[in-house]
């Protein structure tokens, strides 16, 4: 039997963790995609359980290891926004923000004095990124429809 079999034989692995991304719905598509981008980034840099190994071909070029478990993106209106971000808050988990504010700097250290400038009761959030225990991740996303 072949390495492909075998491992198509063993039963799916089920995490119980879970990382979602939830976009405000009114972004564009190019928007939605740079958002999603900028946010996971955020969580590889500090929770390096989300990190699997790196990748190789069979011709042993080797290539970064990625997240070892799907990312789950939502989209919700902007109010949903604010509520996943203070059930997030609440919860302690780890997260990443992305604000309008965002779209108009160049480069990180704009980025962050961005964010820093505004209170977090009046972030205008357009992106959060979490990850946590899957059922504390789904009550910080509960109201949310996945991404089209």
């Amino acid at each position: 039997m072949s390495d492909e079999a075998s491992v198509s034989d063993e039963a799916p692995v089920r995490f119980d963790t879970k990382i979602a991304v939830l976009l405000r719905e009114d972004l564009e598509p190019w928007q939605r995609l740079n958002v999603t981008a900028f946010l996971v980034s955020g969580l590889g840099t500090q929770v390096p359980e989300v990190i699997g190994e790196p990748y190789e071909d069979a011709d042993s070029v080797a290539y970064l290891p990625m997240f070892r478990q799907p990312v789950l993106v939502f989209e919700g209106t902007k109010e949903m926004l604010t509520t996943a971000h203070a059930r997030v808050l609440s919860r302690s988990l780890p997260r990443a923000v992305f604000t309008s504010d965002l779209f108009t700097t160049g480069n990180d250290r704009d980025n962050r004095a961005a964010v820093r400038a505004v209170g977090t009761a009046e972030l205008d959030l357009v992106g959060l990124a979490v990850y946590g225990p899957r059922n504390a991740v789904d009550k910080v996303v509960k109201g949310a429809r996945m991404h089209p």
